[in-house]
């Protein structure tokens, strides 16, 4: 089936969350189409900066994430993430990934918005979706300090000034935690969805609990990234498996739990995000 744009996935899921899994190896992409498939949601694949960088190019896993999202019966569509590098972006969109992430948040905010306004415009020439992010979703202690907050009136100016899509702010998540024990400042998302005019996204979603992401959701968060998590269980089913079995050298046989665990908790996630 043709691949389905994100302005699509965002109306699909609506009254919901958009959930947006980072693909590392091929078996995330498969277990998260197959989940999205099983829970009958949208989904997109994201492919980050970092995993072109693993793999030593964007290409493999990008083409592989294409053609999984063309043939399954969910609506998937695939996403660059956390882009730093122009070059990685013009690479991605002449892949065929219509929807790219610029990721100029550790310049400042002059730099940030001149540099997302030119990468806006090359991309909206070619139909592509484009998200930035305002604000800093770092570590686990700068993303809780209220310096690093997305200021609402400063996300609106940065909107119209660059004309993308979606906007990532810092709300109290952050990348990378392993505990879900994050608390977010709800009355700023709602701030924040009152008067943004584009889809507001939220970064460092695994260390997130449930209710916390139900309530963003309902406060006006509108796509949700989850990596870490995904990983945390992934590592945790392959341990458990050779631990089990130490003189398993097949691949096969504890990837397959591994592919499990992560539909098992993508299934999970679609199903809160659904409200």
């Amino acid at each position: 089936m043709p691949l389905t744009p994100v302005s699509a996935l965002i109306a699909a899921a609506r009254p919901g969350g958009l959930g947006a899994f980072n693909v590392i190896t091929l078996e995330h992409a498969e277990a998260i189409a197959a989940a999205a498939e099983a829970a009958k949601r949208p989904v997109l694949l994201q492919l980050s900066e970092n995993t072109a960088n693993y793999h030593g190019s964007l290409a493999p896993l990008a083409l592989a994430c294409l053609r999984i999202a063309a043939d399954s019966t969910a609506d998937i569509a695939v996403h660059l993430d956390h882009a730093t590098s122009p070059e990685l972006i013009r690479t991605a969109v002449d892949l065929g990934i219509r929807s790219v992430m610029y990721d100029g948040s550790t310049l400042d905010y002059a730099a940030n918005l001149a540099a997302t306004a030119d990468i806006t415009r090359w991309c909206h020439d070619r139909d592509v979706h484009v998200e930035a992010e305002l604000g800093e979703v770092g570590g686990k202690d700068g993303a809780h300090a209220p310096g690093v907050r997305t200021d609402p009136d400063e996300a609106v100016d940065f909107v119209a000034a660059t004309g993308v899509d979606a906007l990532a702010v810092a709300v109290g998540s952050s990348h990378a935690m392993h505990t879900r024990t994050a608390t977010l400042d709800n009355d700023l998302i709602a701030h924040l969805a009152a008067k943004v005019p584009v889809p507001l996204v939220l970064h460092g979603s695994s260390g997130v609990p449930d209710d916390g992401l139900r309530a963003a959701v309902q406060h006006g968060i509108t796509k949700v990234n989850i990596a870490t998590r995904l990983n945390v269980l992934m590592t945790e089913a392959i341990r458990t498996t050779l631990t089990g079995s130490p003189t398993l050298s097949d691949p096969r046989k504890y990837l397959t739990p591994a592919r499990t665990a992560i539909r098992s908790e993508v299934t999970h996630f679609l199903h809160l995000l659904a409200g």
